[in-house]
């Protein structure tokens, strides 16, 4: 396992010489270790080695937390990128070299059921030693294609200690996905369309009601005047 992640990292450097990565110090003074940009950071695609199998459990005394900085409310715009912070705390012996980070996103009411693979994001040279914090960025992106709703993310970042490979879920919640190009969504077209539609039916109705009604007006029953004959004597004694 650790002859693939090694052979895959360094297909990374040579493909991605471009690409950025967080790279964590450790100050001697503070517990809290800062991400600071340099090195290489890999963009691992979906037909690219799963890092997040399944395959490994969470190793003893790491902690993971995640925060989304500029989206509190956990909205995903489809076809965006958006960001969110892992957070890991080392309270073991030994140094952690994190590997990489990625998330897939599931249908709320059954996790069985994958909606989408999210690219993994390989750190070259990702580090937190013993008895410190550090917080790792990670930008993702749902399809533009996938239908406004309620989803749930899973995010697990997968790391080596003491070369033997773990992995820990930061997150497993819901997010909000929202369609792109403003307030107005497909299906809100879709709703006022059939509003309008049902509008115009039920106008059409009660016109063609009133004609009815109007109709049954005009047909009045007539009166037919004819001609009567009078008696003479009854003439002659009304003069």
């Amino acid at each position: 396992m650790r002859i693939r992640v090694f052979v895959l990292l360094s297909f990374l450097l040579v493909s991605s010489p471009f690409l950025q990565v967080a790279r964590c110090q450790s100050d001697s003074d503070a517990e809290v270790v800062e991400v600071e940009e340099g090195g290489d950071l890999g963009i691992v695609g979906e037909d690219v080695q799963d890092y997040g199998s399944g395959s490994f459990s969470p190793a003893p005394g790491v902690e993971t937390v995640c925060v989304f900085p500029k989206n509190p409310s956990k909205s995903v715009m489809a076809g965006e990128e958006s960001e969110l912070l892992v957070g890991m705390k080392n309270e073991g012996k030994l140094g952690i070299n994190v590997i990489a980070i990625q998330a897939s996103v599931h249908l709320p009411f059954d996790h069985n059921l994958l909606v989408q693979n999210l690219s993994a994001q390989a750190f070259n040279n990702g580090s937190v030693p013993p008895s410190a914090q550090a917080t790792f960025p990670y930008i993702f992106a749902v399809s533009k294609f996938l239908q406004p709703g309620t989803f749930d993310l899973v995010g697990t970042v997968v790391y080596e200690i003491d070369q033997l490979p773990y992995q820990s879920t930061f997150y497993n919640g819901t997010i909000e996905v929202t369609e792109a190009g403003g307030l107005i969504s497909v299906e809100s077209v879709f709703l006022i369309s059939l509003g309008i539609a049902l509008l115009v039916l039920l106008g059409l109705w009660i016109r063609s009601q009133i004609q009815h009604l109007s109709k049954k007006t005009k047909r009045a029953p007539k009166v037919e005047v004819g001609t009567g004959t009078t008696d003479a004597s009854m003439d002659e004694w009304l003069q």
